[in-house]
């Protein structure tokens, strides 16, 4: 009886044979992908409920729209407000953090005094993120 422990030369056999190993490691991956429990836990969130009745915050964490009409009224996002509210919403967002983006759109017949006075609330609450929105309606002037 012959035993052969290399190739016909008498040379020893220098790779190794990875079919057994192969079928071993994927025999072994079924049973493991057969054995995992299935994930059938939830993850509960809470999600905010809808409020019918109630109003929007006047401060924007993100960005908020100053404007002036041609009649003079001052509007804080939308809604009609007088100086001493813009002065009030204005040191409002300079303590937020991050601070929120003021967009400041006069209208182009607005009286200068009116934006004025606006402006000068604008620069004593500090406010550093400004930016000046409809300035292509100044074209024509």
């Amino acid at each position: 009886m012959a035993m052969s422990g290399g190739r016909e030369d008498g040379e020893p056999m220098m790779e190794m044979n990875t079919t057994p190993l192969i079928d071993v490691m994927l025999v072994l991956l079924i049973m493991f992908i057969i054995t995992i429990p299935i994930q059938t836990h939830a993850v509960k969130i809470d999600l905010p409920q809808d409020q019918p009745n109630q109003t929007p915050p006047p401060v924007d964490p993100v960005k908020n729209k100053l404007a002036i009409d041609a009649a003079g009224i001052i509007t804080w996002n939308g809604s009609p407000v007088d100086l001493v509210t813009v002065r009030q919403y204005l040191n409002q967002t300079v303590t937020m953090v991050p601070e929120p983006e003021l967009q400041f759109q006069p209208d182009a017949q607005t009286r200068y005094v009116i934006v004025d006075q606006v402006l000068a609330e604008i620069k004593r609450s500090g406010v550093t993120k400004l930016g000046f929105v409809g300035n292509e309606q100044y074209g024509n002037f």
